[in-house]
């Protein structure tokens, strides 16, 4: 089976841009940006010294202010080539300039906002054929932040009050952006409690892998399938492939949802999660530790 060339880095959101905290803030956690920083992780995982990256702000409704903060924490992480992508409508996207910026640039940015903005400006476009080409055949990293996360997934959580989730339909779906398949992708997860709308969600999609990414923490997928948590909060992993009775397409909108045998898993930084045999490992040593003693099983 063909696996990407390319990364995804899915974000939760409230990525920390290197700024200092501020001590009337109630934020409860603060990473050393330099250090741990989820940009600097993207900044690292492309292969290119100098790399050119292009941040899309088209999820946003403030494109100019978010555009400003990545082009700041960008330059704070000596990113010099890195630039803004204002893509406001279809037409937009259509643009010669827009095209060629996207084939040369090696790494590009997906801003939070409204993800069915993204789904709706570059679904079935030459620019959406660019980077998903550049994604399979090129060392090309994605990354996507909230909106940005939530827009991969080739099925998307559209919206959806967090407290009105397990009672059946008050989660909305719609078709994302298809860069990775089998996963839906939440954010803000854990301060938002999103955990009953993402469990609704793969519930009423069977054999699929929800995956409820924190603040200020994200997923490093490789090859398609390899998941592994950086930032400084969870991620929670929710596997409905066991799944055996549910009442989810029986039941009349509004009530109630029952589910039998839904699997979860909560990563912390480092740990790593296999979507398709559906295995968590401590880290990277100890999954190649499991891949080794199971080649020798078969020799």
């Amino acid at each position: 089976m063909d696996k990407p060339k390319g990364k995804l880095i899915a974000v939760g959101g409230n990525e920390d841009k290197g700024t200092y905290p501020n001590p009337k803030s109630k934020r409860k956690y603060y990473l050393d940006f330099f250090e741990l920083g989820i940009l600097k992780r993207f900044i690292e995982e492309i292969p290119a010294r100098k790399p050119r990256i292009e941040v899309i702000t088209t999820a946003s409704l403030i494109p100019e202010e978010v555009g400003e903060r990545y082009m700041s924490a960008f330059g704070i992480l000596g990113a010099e080539n890195a630039n803004t992508m204002h893509i406001r409508t279809e037409e937009d996207a259509l643009l010669p300039e827009y095209l060629e910026r996207l084939r040369n640039a090696d790494g590009i940015m997906m801003s939070g906002g409204n993800q069915s903005r993204l789904t709706q400006i570059f679904g079935g476009t030459e620019f959406m054929e660019v980077m998903m080409k550049k994604y399979w055949e090129d060392e090309f990293v994605i990354a996507g932040t909230s909106a940005g996360a939530m827009a991969m997934s080739r099925i998307m959580i559209k919206g959806g009050s967090a407290t009105e989730s397990l009672l059946r339909g008050s989660v909305k779906m719609a078709h994302g952006l298809g860069l990775i398949d089998g996963v839906i992708i939440d954010s803000h997860f854990v301060a938002r409690g999103r955990f009953g709308r993402l469990i609704e969600a793969v519930a009423t999609h069977s054999k699929t892998i929800g995956i409820g990414l924190g603040e200020d923490t994200g997923v490093l997928i490789t090859e398609g399938d390899l998941i592994e948590t950086i930032g400084s909060n969870l991620v929670v992993v929710v596997d409905g492939h066991s799944v055996g009775y549910t009442n989810v397409n029986d039941v009349p909108a509004g009530r109630p949802i029952s589910i039998e045998k839904m699997v979860m898993h909560v990563l912390a930084k480092g740990n790593i999660y296999n979507i398709n045999t559906r295995e968590f490992f401590k880290d990277g040593d100890t999954m190649q530790h499991s891949l080794l003693q199971t080649t020798q099983r078969t020799l």
